[in-house]
């Protein structure tokens, strides 16, 4: 926790000319007596670019600090322009207060601030040298940007730890043991249940091809089922009694009962799929 917590900033000339000094009343609060000066300091970012051009416009040493609330007024010189660029003059730039404790920053607060010239027919056509004078600031002191940084004050209970706190009940378990073990598990269960499924898909393919042949098998004896007495000696049907109208129906007869066979060899492969799937079932694979 901060010793010293800022409360406020109100700059009270603003806005004001490019050439006038800064004007901040600052308000602060300090929890215990410290032992050394709080160290204050504005500065001007002079350039984008570079910051060669920052300039520090002033600082300023505040103690002893007594504890509660405590208020200053801290006034800062403006901005060399013989140090920023010609460009960089006009247009918006940032100031910074800072507040260190023993050389040690705890609060910065930036602000906006945009410069023009006062006049619109300047604005509107600056001239390429500015003519400072002619030139206004306003700081956009609404929207502050506040940093605070944890630091070492008097005591070592209040320095801030360096290094995260130790845990040695993390290295209880191996590394192994418990990260991905929830994974590696669900990928198992995964491969179990599509073995599972492809072993289900292959039997069920397997006893429908075998009921396909079964109906082939019954429809090829059923047409080709001859007579004794309608086989020469050696082995030939006897084909002169019959006539060509006889031939060409059955062989219309046999096309039909072909057809009726293939049929029958789907509805017996849609059985299969509908019967229960036995020692296939991928929930009782994924159980063990």
């Amino acid at each position: 926790m901060s010793v010293v917590s800022l409360l406020g900033v109100n700059i009270l000339n603003n806005p004001a000319k490019f050439t006038d000094n800064y004007e901040l009343e600052i308000t602060f609060e300090c929890l215990e007596q410290l032992e050394k000066d709080l160290e204050w300091k504005l500065t001007y970012v002079g350039s984008a670019t570079s910051d060669q051009y920052d300039q520090e416009l002033d600082s300023l040493l505040v103690g002893p600090i007594p504890v509660g609330v405590n208020k200053f007024v801290f006034e800062a010189d403006a901005p060399k322009t013989s140090r920023i660029p010609d460009a960089d003059i006009l247009g918006v730039t940032v100031i910074l207060l800072t507040c260190s404790y023993d050389g040690r920053e705890f609060v910065r607060v930036g602000y906006y601030v945009n410069n023009e010239y006062d006049s619109d027919e300047l604005n509107a056509d600056p001239p390429a040298k500015p003519i400072i004078e002619k030139i206004r600031r306003n700081v956009l002191a609404e929207k502050p940007r506040v940093t605070r940084f944890a630091i070492k004050w008097d005591s070592e209970a209040s320095a801030p730890a360096e290094f995260p706190p130790e845990q040695p009940e993390a290295d209880l378990q191996a590394d192994e043991e418990e990260y991905g073990a929830d994974e590696l598990e669900e990928d198992g269960e995964e491969d179990a249940e599509t073995s599972a499924d492809k072993a289900g898909e292959s039997s069920a393919a397997a006893v429908a091809v075998a009921a396909d042949g079964d109906a082939e098998m019954a429809g090829a004896e059923e047409n080709g089922d001859v007579g004794e007495d309608e086989m020469s000696e050696d082995g030939s049907v006897d084909l002169e009694n019959e006539t060509d109208e006889e031939l060409l129906e059955e062989d219309v007869e046999g096309e039909a009962d072909g057809q009726i066979d293939a049929a029958g060899g789907g509805d017996d492969a849609m059985e299969v799929d509908d019967a229960p799937a036995g020692p296939s079932n991928p929930q009782g694979i994924a159980t063990h």
